[in-house]
């Protein structure tokens, strides 16, 4: 159908369910009149093929209808006039239908179903019209109409369906790490996940308390490294006290020796971990598992991941990255990528350095930045969060990479140059906390007056281990802007821009800034302390008149009085066991169950 045949007052009509696949890039959301001359070529999943007409032709004016009615399946009813007019508003330079700079990602920047914001700004700038005709859902028609109500013409167009994700299909992996290298000493006697964040929690929590608020309810925890703290944490945790799996399950699968040359080795990297549980996703009970989430336990995030599944659904990817922008000073810990104007990765580069890392820089603004931080952000960063299809995952671990070991620097790259690899832009709060460095700033930026990332949100709460302890005791102290967790002790001190762990006790005159201060794992009495002093030993704590700066304190560690730990000749790096202590970055970190005696200057 062309429409040079069309007069003056001719209307298309056409009433559609397939409004939920176009995505638009936010800066390009502008609506009104588009001065083109053109005939309709096709109409696929939202997106309109335009050709010039021969000059004289009617010119035509696109709009959307409102209201647009959400049906109860999330499907979008609504309707798209095509009508000869020749008085047309102002040409614009951004087709509404063009995909070519536009990225399809998040939900401020996806489809209708998901953004209330894009609906109020349809309902602004549209010129909106009174005559809606309601499709049926999942259903696509079209009617021709002209002035003359005797003619028209009624023809059907194909249907489509968004099927929307379901959390049942989904199974969840997390990473339990390696050996944690650049967290030590915090990971000397513990994996990274099991690291304690933020005054009580551990990070294994993020990734389990999102699967849990995304209903996600088949979770995997994949652990090598001193797994001991963190099975005992996940038990004690996510077993029972009042969290509901329903037909769901929490397993920890530990890396194991099995029959045969290759069952002698342990995990050699994060796929080779899911390679060696591949039976988990053949199990019987696990039939109608669709997609496979792959995490990392160390990260700083809340996400509801079922947005990302559901991407990943729309656009049939095979794998899809989850990414974030990132700037120069820890771009190169990353793997970063390259995506075309739909959201495909055509580029991953792991952990790149010099000449191949400025290779990686792109105008991040297609994501939705500003300019400002597209300019400080010039690097996309995949997350270590993916989607894979269950038979795609399978047949890359088993038959078409078989010796790749590592899903970031091996299968993710090779995928790219062969499959649909699709990067879904995540646009809030994310930390790796891969370092000392990374781990000591996202501890205390959670003491910010309004914190990037915060743990309190009564919709979507990060999940712990109940300790059932008492109140905090808080006497004649000063603090500021400072966390202090459940059971602690505080006499007459002073608290400034630190978090206090569980049961910490700090005695009289005590000044603890820019510290984070992880507690113990369990009480001793007043008069087992008042025995250790008579004795001249320290008990677990801070003792009177301590003063410390920028410090990590791990659990259960014992200083004494009159203990000043400030770095003034500001040492980098620090190797100083027998003492009790390392230094990292400028940091100073009291090891776990490490004593300070009475008197120490560090």
């Amino acid at each position: 159908m062309t429409l040079p045949s069309l007069v003056a007052g001719t209307e298309l009509l056409f009433s559609s369910a397939l409004l939920p696949c176009i995505a638009f890039h936010i800066p390009t959301l502008f609506w009104g009149g588009i001065n083109l001359n053109f005939k309709i070529q096709t109409f696929w999943f939202g997106s309109l093929s335009v050709d010039p007409l021969p000059s004289g032709a009617p010119e035509i004016r696109v709009s959307l209808i409102l209201p647009i009615t959400i049906e109860a399946t999330t499907m979008v009813s609504a309707c798209v006039p095509l009508k000869t007019n020749t008085h047309l508003a102002n040409s614009i330079k951004d087709n509404t239908f063009r995909q070519d700079d536009g990225f399809l990602g998040e939900r401020i920047k996806g489809s209708l179903s998901y953004s209330p914001w894009i609906v109020n700004q349809l309902a602004t700038n549209l010129r909106t019209q009174e005559k809606v005709k309601k499709a049926k859902p999942g259903v696509v028609s079209a009617v021709l109409t002209s002035n003359n109500a005797k003619e028209s013409l009624t023809f059907q167009v194909p249907s489509f369906l968004r099927r929307k994700a379901d959390p049942k299909n989904v199974v969840s992996i997390i990473l339990g790490g390696g050996p944690g290298i650049q967290l030590f000493p915090l990971t000397k006697r513990a994996a990274t996940p099991a690291v304690p964040i933020g005054g009580c929690y551990k990070l294994i929590d993020i990734p389990m308390s999102n699967c849990i608020n995304s209903g996600i309810n088949k979770i995997f925890v994949l652990t090598q490294f001193n797994s001991a703290s963190l099975n005992r944490h996940i038990s004690r945790t996510y077993f029972g006290n009042g969290v509901n799996f329903g037909d769901g399950c929490v397993e920890v699968l530990a890396a194991t020796q099995t029959p045969g040359e290759t069952g002698k080795k342990w995990f050699q990297g994060t796929a080779d971990a899911v390679r060696q549980f591949t039976w988990v996703f053949e199990d019987a009970k696990h039939t109608n598992i669709e997609n496979v989430l792959i995490l990392a336990g160390d990260h700083l995030y809340r996400m509801d991941y079922m947005d990302l599944v559901q991407s990943h659904i729309d656009r049939n990817a095979d794998i899809t990255v989850s990414c974030a922008a990132v700037g120069d000073s820890r771009a190169s810990d990353y793997g970063l990528v390259k995506v075309d104007s739909r959201g495909r990765i055509i580029q991953f580069s792991e952990k790149p350095k010099g000449a191949d890392l400025k290779a990686m820089q792109v105008d991040t603004s297609i994501l939705g930045l500003s300019p400002q931080d597209a300019l400080r952000s010039p690097y996309i960063a995949s997350m270590g969060v993916y989607v894979f299809k269950t038979d795609f995952l399978l047949k890359l671990l088993k038959w078409r990479y078989p010796t790749s070991n590592d899903f970031g620097s091996e299968i993710i790259p090779a995928a790219v140059r062969e499959h649909n690899v699709q990067a879904y832009f995540f646009g809030d709060y994310w930390e790796d906390i891969g370092t000392i460095k990374s781990f000591y700033d996202a501890n205390l930026a959670l003491t910010e007056e309004n914190p990037m990332f915060q743990f309190y949100d009564p919709k979507t709460p990060i999940y712990t281990s109940p300790r059932f302890l008492p109140p905090t005791k808080i006497d004649k102290c000063r603090i500021v802007d400072a966390i202090i967790s459940h059971g602690c002790f505080l006499r007459e001190c002073t608290v400034q821009h630190s978090i206090v762990g569980e049961r910490s006790r700090l005695d009289y005159g005590v000044e603890l800034q820019d510290t984070v201060m992880m507690g113990a794992d369990y009480y001793q009495t007043e008069s087992e302390i008042a025995s250790l002093l008579a004795e001249r030993k320290v008990p677990i704590g801070i003792g009177r008149n301590t003063k410390i700066r920028n410090c990590i304190i791990d659990k259960n560690a014992k200083i004494g009085k009159d203990v000043i730990i400030m770095n003034k000749d500001g040492v980098e790096e620090a190797d100083r066991p027998e003492d009790g202590f390392y230094i990292r970055s400028g940091i100073t970190i009291i090891m776990e169950k490490a004593t300070i005696e009475d008197g120490t200057i560090i």
